[in-house]
């Protein structure tokens, strides 16, 4: 099971330049990948987390990341697709693959909080269709050298584009949720599926669905596989939704058995968000991660 690390661009740290030498410190560790999450405004869970401080975009501060790493992946966990034109972010992203030698992945999410999605022009009701028809705009772009599409909320064709993703066939699209929805969008369209802070009983019978619903349309489960992102120390109390309940804990062998217990079930890889925007403590943390869990999975 890889493991990796969630940058704390969510959680309100003044100095940015902090981040970026976590990121450093991570990779010489030899963590497998690094990830940042989004929103646009400081709003509901958010705004209880970090007030007005610093919530910076993920993107961005990946390709400052992917200057200054050479070997770890690079993930979102996740972007908002309906906050995004999916013709732009495919080129955005295309563009950060090359830059990068390869090492995007993108963790994509329908979005959960209406204020936000209003503000963004994108109504709460579509906001499944809508995701689902940037999906395939983006993997169209990536993918054909003459792409065409012709959809309810986009249309386009006779127009080149460039770059392609250095990766083949594409990015590979991992799609977040906890649902049953989510799950079936993961088999239909993605190439994953990455939900967030689910206890391994309740991952578990996601995972069943997943292995039916991939069953029923003809799909290799190995196409699929599956990645969590999980939160060290206490749980989130400000967000209440189930996809907040569960944590590895804070104790070293407490935090290496619960990661076993994802590793039985055939996680692929372990996202570990160190659960708060104090930069010490969380190199702290991922050093004695480093010393104390990771080497059980290598």
């Amino acid at each position: 099971m890889r493991v990796g690390i969630c940058l704390p661009n969510n959680w309100g740290v003044e100095d940015v330049q902090s981040i970026f030498q976590m990121a450093i410190r991570a990779e010489e560790l030899g963590f497998d990948s690094l990830w940042a999450s989004e929103h646009i405004f400081n709003v509901s869970y958010v705004f209880d987390r970090i007030g007005s401080r610093p919530y910076y975009e993920p993107l961005t501060i990946l390709s400052y990341v992917a200057a200054i790493t050479k070997r770890v992946r690079l993930g979102t966990s996740v972007l908002v697709l309906p906050y995004h034109n999916p013709i732009r972010l495919a080129k955005t992203a295309a563009t950060l693959d090359v830059m990068s030698g390869g090492r995007l992945m993108l963790g994509i999410g329908v979005g959960v909080i209406e204020q936000e999605l209003e503000a963004m022009g994108s109504p709460f009701a579509r906001r499944g269709p809508i995701t689902n028809e940037a999906i395939a705009i983006m993997k169209e772009l990536w993918t054909h050298e003459d792409p065409s599409y012709q959809g309810r909320y986009y249309s386009f064709s006779g127009m080149k584009f460039s770059p392609k993703p250095l990766q083949k066939p594409h990015i590979p699209l991992l799609v977040g949720g906890v649902s049953r929805g989510a799950i079936r969008r993961a088999v239909r369209m993605g190439n994953g599926w990455h939900p967030s802070t689910l206890p391994p009983e309740e991952l578990s019978q996601g995972i069943r669905y997943l292995q039916e619903q991939a069953r029923a349309a003809r799909r290799d489960v190995s196409e699929i596989p599956v990645s969590i992102r999980l939160d060290m120390g206490v749980p989130r109390s400000a967000r209440s939704t189930s996809a907040n309940r569960y944590s590895l804990g804070t104790d070293p062998e407490e935090i290496l058995q619960n990661a076993q217990a994802f590793e039985r079930l055939g996680v692929e890889e372990m996202v570990i968000a160190p659960n708060t925007g104090n930069t010490e403590e969380i190199l702290v943390a991922i050093e004695m991660l480093a010393q104390e869990v990771m080497p059980a999975f290598r």
